[in-house]
């Protein structure tokens, strides 16, 4: 039903982030992406056999809620399919009492996606398949 789509890490320099990745295990960077709408900036690479780490930068030590580390593990992000389907696993989620920390929406960088916690409170970002 499900496949890994990306894994995401927080970083407060990008640029020694990506170059790291690069230089050491033959990663491609894509373009680099800067929100219009707020201090985020980030790189997906791409690994040879295809797997993907996206690097995260956002100056603020912490986000709105105040609960997401600024190094580090970020994300895991479950690709489920085409929006309808984004859409009725963040439904079954909720009605099941998970937590739901983002709505589905269509981001900047296009992905339509939603981001749920699962049960020891780690983010799991639902989305659409790798674009």
């Amino acid at each position: 039903m499900a496949q890994i789509d990306h894994l995401a890490l927080w970083t407060h320099d990008l640029e020694r982030l990506r170059a790291f990745y690069e230089t050491y295990f033959g990663a491609r960077a894509g373009a680099r992406y800067s929100s219009a709408t707020r201090p985020f900036t980030s790189y997906f690479l791409t690994l040879a056999a295809g797997a993907r780490l996206e690097l995260m930068q956002q100056p603020a030590l912490a986000d709105p809620a105040g609960d997401m580390p600024r190094v580090g593990y970020a994300h895991l992000a479950l690709a489920v399919g085409e929006p309808a389907q984004v859409d009725a696993l963040t439904a079954r989620l909720r009605a099941d009492g998970y937590r739901i920390v983002s709505e589905p929406r269509w981001t900047g960088d296009g992905y339509y996606e939603s981001v749920i916690l699962d049960p020891d409170g780690n983010r799991v970002e639902l989305t659409t398949l790798a674009h």
